[in-house]
């Protein structure tokens, strides 16, 4: 822990590749980052790690500056690594809690996370996600007051669009690039901060947002958590969180995305 924490002292902001005792370590540094980032990163691969299924770099130090993580080395998946890492995930959304959220708050990129728990997902999701991202834009003049009251109907509707189904651990933040391809080509889950119980669909759909895994994937997924491809179809619901979030992060160019998915679950009138 003291040498990596001094790792960490040594290496400037970035992403730097160090050695740590004959171990190949990852640091990550970042000056100025939010209170508690580093800290939910570090509890989040902590609880995907302790379920054994995708692999996860150990965390050797964490602060709030940086974490020191095991390098994971960059490699190219073939198709059986996969469908390998989709049955993974399948056993992972096998782990459930006896509630939606966390233990504690995290972080979906420099955007905090509200993980108070809740027994009901359909209030978990509208109060914890969607409104507060929603009113956010709103306070930033980045949506009218006729989106924010789209958003609203589709938050009460929420119990009619998407099916009930369990809380169980999910990435919270699983675009493309956080399921990373290691040096042996297995797949790996990285960037833990938005860890939290929700619907597995969560992780699903942000799958499909920005590019995608191969069909492999999605197949053994499917196999194994026997389900069907229906959560294609409401994928832009979970995914609304995630472009709102994009849309306070990063700007209006998200709010095309943000419409079309209020036109298609709440349509009505925007100004």
């Amino acid at each position: 822990m003291e040498d990596a924490l001094r790792l960490l002292e040594e290496s400037g902001d970035g992403l730097h590749r160090r050695d740590l005792g004959g171990r190949q370590v990852v640091v990550k540094r970042r000056i100025g980052a939010p209170t508690g980032f580093f800290a939910a990163e570090a509890r989040g691969l902590a609880a995907l790690r302790a379920t054994a299924t995708l692999r996860v770099p150990e965390v050797f130090a964490a602060c709030d500056a940086g974490i020191v993580l095991e390098d994971l080395g960059d490699g190219r998946p073939g198709n059986a690594q996969w469908a390998a890492a989709g049955i993974a995930l399948a056993a992972l959304h096998r782990n459930r809690g006896a509630a939606f959220g966390f233990g504690a708050d995290g972080w979906c990129g420099d955007s905090r996370q509200d993980n108070t728990r809740d027994v009901d997902g359909h209030r978990f999701f509208a109060e914890r996600r969607l409104l507060p991202q929603a009113r956010r834009a709103r306070d930033r003049g980045l949506l009218g007051h006729g989106d924010i009251a789209r958003i609203e109907t589709l938050c009460a509707r929420l119990p009619e669009l998407m099916p009930d189904a369990p809380p169980v651990l999910v990435h919270g933040d699983l675009w493309s690039g956080n399921l990373h391809a290691c040096g042996d080509g297995d797949l790996a889950l990285i960037d833990g901060g938005a860890v939290h119980h929700g619907w597995a669909e969560v992780d699903l759909a942000m799958l499909v947002l920005f590019g995608e895994p191969p069909m492999a994937f999605f197949d053994a997924y499917q196999a194994t958590a026997d389900i069907d491809g229906s959560w294609r179809e409401r994928a832009g619901l979970p995914n609304l969180y995630h472009l709102l979030n994009h849309l306070n992060l990063f700007g209006d160019g998200y709010l095309p995305a943000v419409r079309r998915i209020l036109g298609r679950f709440a349509p009505g009138r925007r100004a």
